[in-house]
């Protein structure tokens, strides 16, 4: 497997007593070398995360402050004021070198594994045409320029001059590739990361960042050839083409499954992540047996881990915390310790070291901008889109270490790279905030922001994995149409757990699995076409039921809804459903028929009654209607129950109780700010809505009252179980399992 680790600082370095390998190492000098190898992990952690921390507060990636630490710690500082110090820390030891090497080696794959996870497909399929013109603009323009100006540089200052074309298309793909870490750290940073500007310039950050490590294993694939030859050139593209379309085929249907077997089946720490870095050697191994470079095979396996439907978040943060704190100081230190900045002093290499960044900002800020502009973004757009591409960084390092330990470029070149990326990376920020703070708000922008505002302080949008209890009674067939529903909707996988009062019948349950598909077919619809279900069943024993939920609950389900039916009503039901919630310890859904739901009418759209308080519980049982309602094409009613203490009611309502009515009413949302939030919810989903508000002593009468007067066929109403035993969800909601018509549905979680 071919190194992509910057060649050693000495060509003549010494040899470590006895023969190679530890085998031959005296204990001592073994002892010796791991006390150095510690040193040096200890220094390039520390002073990583000292100047990271420095330029973070100066509005710059910390990133650069860990390469600008191998910088200080290497020949450009450390070793120009302090020689000894320098060789004692960093002895010129082949050996010694090798183990700083190994870290950097594994940090390097682990990094591009972070980078695919952070890959979000989904802004680069919103971005569209946009984002696409950015990418493939500003990447032609500077790859051209930079091919261009290695065919006019002298011999002398090449390495290998007879493959000066090789040396050209390398050298264009580092000028002419953004850095999607960069990027979407700075946007992030500016809050403009949801802004239409800030996911064009991401997207098109994700698309370089593909082709950049095509392109890469491509060129490096030809390198080992030791020329450009033409079957080479098929060879290394129909292999990189192979290895992608089976990829996102195949592999991506694969990696879902061993990530959710690992992750139901083990009952170890943190499997997930074994099976994770199993899956990225794997990928980076069969990269480099079709002659591609490995950093090819992390970087997908990234990608394919991140569009796993179930556990990404948890995932991530436990990855992310590893290889941020060790593997990347660790390898940008490496990088910095290989540059000398010494060798800009002669005039040839800082000429050289110049026109690298003149070409890089010039060619990318011009092919970012003229691509925003042929796909319809105003001048002042275009112009951001231009100087948030004109960032490098993390992505010119690790071509420019491949590159040199390649023998493509000696360390001189290297540095010039290195500063190139250095210096367009500082100055983007600063350019892109100027940039940015002078684009105006569209409309349709606000409106966008505000519903993706909601849905982040929603609960829905944390439910990766979906999980169902019902048995063959209507109750159960309506909690799995409505599991199916947002399954759909949401496009996260479900497991249904049929139970049966008698045997497990497996025909009752197959029917349960048809009713949740079909309803995920129509929530789909409603999210732009959705992905066939990932739907598991599984048929349980009869009652208690709860040590079989009790088992999935360890797996990382978000919901669980309850459909089963008991000879009783009211708490006598409620004490049945216990059983099945007690096996479960986050916010789970009480599902029960009434009405024609009963008598198997349920692909109607749903026509919602959802009490609220401008509580934390009310608002998400507001949420989890206003999804059904989407997901169903129905219609959503918020209600209020204000009580008579608000004051006397005006007189036109007065004079309308007098003629029938028995309540005060208030069907104006702007005048609620308790319904209104509900209202901006429901509109913001394009969901039919209605706001009523009531004065009435009692609660569950003037909610039967309307959802008689109102026709409603479900009411959602968010709940909090009371603490002891049976299960309890207070007095209105007592009232309601006992006196209502129509279906409920009770969403029991904790207030936030």
């Amino acid at each position: 497997m071919a190194g992509i680790l910057p060649a050693p600082l000495d060509s003549d370095a010494q040899k470590l007593p006895g023969q190679p390998g530890v085998r031959g190492v005296h204990p001592s000098d073994l002892g010796a070398s791991a006390a150095i190898f510690l040193s040096q992990i200890v220094v390039l952690l520390l002073a990583g995360r000292l100047l990271g921390e420095l330029l973070s507060r100066w509005g710059q990636p910390p990133v650069m402050g860990q390469l600008l630490a191998g910088i200080v710690l290497g020949p450009s500082v450390l070793g120009h004021l302090s020689p000894g110090a320098e060789l004692a820390l960093f002895p010129h030891l082949p050996q010694q070198q090798a183990m700083l090497a190994a870290v950097s080696q594994l940090g390097v794959l682990l990094l591009l594994l972070l980078t695919g996870m952070e890959t979000d497909l989904s802004v680069m399929r919103g971005a569209g045409r946009a984002a696409v013109n950015v990418s493939l603009a500003g990447i032609a323009l500077p790859f051209l320029c930079g091919v261009l100006a290695i065919e006019l540089l002298p011999a002398p200052m090449l390495v290998r001059p007879h493959e000066r074309l090789l040396l050209g298309l390398f050298i264009g793909t580092a000028l002419a590739v953004s850095s999607v870490k960069i990027v979407a750290a700075v946007v992030r940073d500016l809050g403009f990361i949801r802004r239409t500007v800030g996911q064009i310039m991401l997207a098109a950050a994700i698309i370089d960042d593909a082709i950049g490590w095509i392109l890469v294993s491509v060129l490096l694939g030809l390198a080992r050839h030791g020329s450009i030859d033409i079957g080479g050139l098929m060879r290394s593209v129909l292999g990189t083409l192979a290895f992608l379309a089976l990829s996102i085929t195949v592999g991506r249907r694969l990696v879902f499954l061993v990530i959710r077997w690992t992750n139901d089946h083990f009952v170890s720490e943190l499997p997930v992540i074994t099976v994770i870095l199993v899956i990225m050697g794997a990928m980076a191994l069969a990269t480099d047996a079709i002659g591609v470079q490995t950093v090819l095979g992390a970087f997908v396996a990234g990608i394919l881990i991140g569009e796993s439907p179930i556990l990404t978040r948890h995932i991530e943060e436990q990855l992310r915390g590893l290889i941020v704190a060790l593997f990347m100081p660790v390898f940008f230190g490496l990088a910095g310790l290989a540059t000398d900045v010494a060798s800009l002093g002669r005039p040839n290499m800082l000429l050289l070291t110049a026109g690298l960044i003149v070409v890089a900002s010039v060619g990318k800020f011009s092919g970012a901008a003229l691509g925003g502009r042929l796909a319809g973004l105003t001048g002042a757009e275009s112009l951001a889109v231009g100087c948030g591409m004109n960032a490098r960084g993390s992505t010119e390092v690790i071509i420019a270490s491949i590159g040199l330990s390649m023998g493509l470029i000696d360390q001189s070149f290297f540095t010039a790279i290195v500063v190139m990326a250095l210096v367009t990376t500082l100055a983007m920020p600063p350019m892109l905030r100027w940039a940015l703070e002078r684009l105006p708000m569209r409309p349709e922008e606000a409106a966008r922001l505000e519903r993706e505002a909601l849905e982040a302080r929603g609960f829905l949008s944390g439910v990766e994995r979906l999980l169902l209890a019902a048995d063959s009674s209507p109750s159960g067939q309506l909690a799995s149409r409505l599991a199916g529903l947002l399954a759909g909707l949401r496009r996260i996988p479900a497991t249904a757990m049929h139970f049966e009062r008698a045997a497990p019948e497996r025909a009752a349950a197959e029917r349960t699995t048809a009713v949740i598909r079909e309803a995920a077919e129509s929530g789909g619809a409603e999210h732009g076409g959705a992905e066939p279900l990932d739907l598991t069943l599984r048929v349980e024993e009869p009652q208690p039921g709860a040590e079989a939920i009790r088992a999935e609950n360890r797996k990382g389900y978000g919901l669980l809804l309850i459909g089963r039916e008991a000879a009783a009503q009211g708490p006598k039901l409620l004490r049945a459903i216990a059983q099945s919630a007690a096996g479960f310890s986050g916010p789970f859904a009480v599902v029960v028929a009434r009405r024609e739901h009963r008598s198997g009418r349920m692909r109607a759209p749903l026509k919602i009654l959802v009490p609220v308080s401008g509580t934390s519980i009310s608002r998400r049982g507001a949420e989890l209607a206003v999804a059904l309602a989407q997901a169903s094409r129905g219609s959503v009613t918020a209600l209020h129950i204000a009580g008579r203490s608000a004051g006397r009611a005006p007189l036109h309502k007065r004079l309308g109780a007098l003629f029938g009515r028995q309540d005060d009413v208030d069907d104006e949302p702007s005048r609620n700010p308790i319904t209104e939030e509900i209202v901006q919810l429901a509109r913001a989903y394009s969901v039919n809505v209605r706001s009523a508000v009531r004065n009435h002593r009692e609660a569950e009468t003037a909610i039967l009252r309307e959802i008689a007067a109102g026709r409603h066929d479900m009411l959602v109403m968010g709940v909090s179980p009371r603490p002891g035993d049976p299960l309890n969800f207070g007095d209105v909601a007592t009232a309601l399992l006992e006196r209502a018509e129509c279906s409920l549905v009770f969403l029991a979680t904790e207030p936030s």
